[in-house]
């Protein structure tokens, strides 16, 4: 059996972005061991984040917008985000990255195969992978299986987000390069939450994407049709040629997550809370929980010395999952009165869970109240979902 400082099971982004962070601290040096089925090399992914700082990736951003589009019923609007920027990266792009600064480290290991043990034992976390054992003093576990994802559903809500999207590329000037559109909702909403994502890369190619906030997945025909019907109705987009697709499950839960297993196990990532219930934003949040697990360990030799939002983020989530979950059809005005009312840097920072009392009451006051406060009733007072 080998022993190591800290073990990471699974190796995707969380598992990855906790390795990177290690490996730029204090503790580059400790034994660390990634248990992951294989070495992720392709372009399985994107993902997305603002920020009006600077951060570890943004050197390998695919693409940087300053402005994004919101289109809703009775609003329309290319919304300036300065001081932010939104920003993707592509999952090939950060996995090449992030192994590059990994193998220059002769302590930092790699295995692959299929874990199916992990336990706390009082000598550390014990992991079995293709039969062999393994031995870390820290555990920290970020697997997932999304269509395995299990929540309490007497007492908590919980909604998926899922999509399709297809990268392509059009014959004609379509897309409006220098804007992401984070929302348009020109789509038939069917009492859920229905819209269009669209991230461009040139006025002709861009990765439009069909995403649903609902509990129900949809068969794969239906997302692609829903892509053709906008494109096709709504930006008027005769032929295109489809480079590349993707697809992706996301749980949203307001339900508590247990991050410490015994002593030696933290759980992160998606298991460990780290998905944004309301919105299914992780990547930003995932790095900075990497960071605070680094810092805890340097300064209290354990990694569960972790901060806390403040609880009223926890309320606003659930209650707009309280929405969603019984009335979709409001989903669209609730988002609209959300960005046409309030400024961009405002929402950013609620949805980042930093903004001030102040700020947090100026912002549901430019919602209807009565939505709310039914969804705060029965959450709160009525204790039902």
């Amino acid at each position: 059996m080998r022993d190591y400082d800290y073990i990471i099971a699974g190796g995707g982004m969380a598992g990855l972005s906790l390795a990177y962070h290690l490996a730029l601290s204090p503790l580059q040096d400790s034994r660390i061991l990634i248990l992951d089925r294989e070495r992720k090399t392709t372009n399985d992914r994107t993902w997305c984040y603002w920020t009006e700082k600077p951060h570890i990736f943004d050197t390998i951003a695919y693409r940087s917008w300053e402005h994004l589009w919101f289109i809703g019923e009775g609003y329309e609007e290319r919304i300036p985000l300065a001081p932010f920027r939104y920003q993707m990266v592509r999952g090939v792009d950060y996995y090449k990255a992030v192994e590059s600064t990994l193998d220059r480290f002769p302590n930092i290991e790699r295995h692959y195969g299929e874990i199916t043990s992990l336990q706390d034992t009082r000598e550390g976390g014990l992991v079995v992978c293709d039969g062999r054992e393994y031995l870390g003093r820290y555990v920290f576990d970020g697997r997932l299986n999304p269509r395995e994802f299990t929540v309490d559903e007497q007492h908590y809500h919980f909604l998926k987000q899922h999509f399709v999207g297809w990268e392509i590329e059009t014959d004609h000037d379509v897309f409006d390069a220098e804007a992401a559109t984070l929302f348009d909702f020109r789509t038939p909403q069917n009492n859920e939450m229905r819209f269009m994502y669209i991230l461009p890369f040139s006025s002709r190619r861009a990765i439009v994407e069909f995403t649903l906030f609902s509990y129900h997945l949809l068969e794969r025909s239906e997302y692609e049709q829903a892509i053709r019907d906008y494109l096709t109705n709504i930006l008027q987009i005769d032929t295109w040629r489809i480079l590349d697709s993707e697809d992706g499950i996301i749980p949203m839960t307001d339900q508590p997550f247990q991050r410490r297993v015994g002593k030696h196990i933290l759980r992160i990532g998606t298991v460990g809370g780290r998905v944004k219930a309301s919105t299914g934003f992780a990547f930003f949040r995932t790095h900075q929980d990497s960071a605070a697990i680094i810092s805890s360990l340097v300064q209290h030799q354990h990694p569960f010395a972790l901060p806390d939002p403040p609880a009223r983020y926890r309320l606003f989530d659930s209650m707009l999952l309280q929405i969603l979950y019984r009335r979709g059809d409001l989903a669209e005005p609730v988002f609209t009165r959300l960005f046409a009312r309030n400024p961009i840097q405002r929402l950013f920072r609620f949805l980042d869970e930093r903004g001030n009392v102040w700020e947090n009451l100026q912002l549901m006051a430019t919602t209807r109240w009565r939505w709310f406060l039914s969804a705060w009733w029965r959450i709160v007072v009525r204790r039902k979902i």
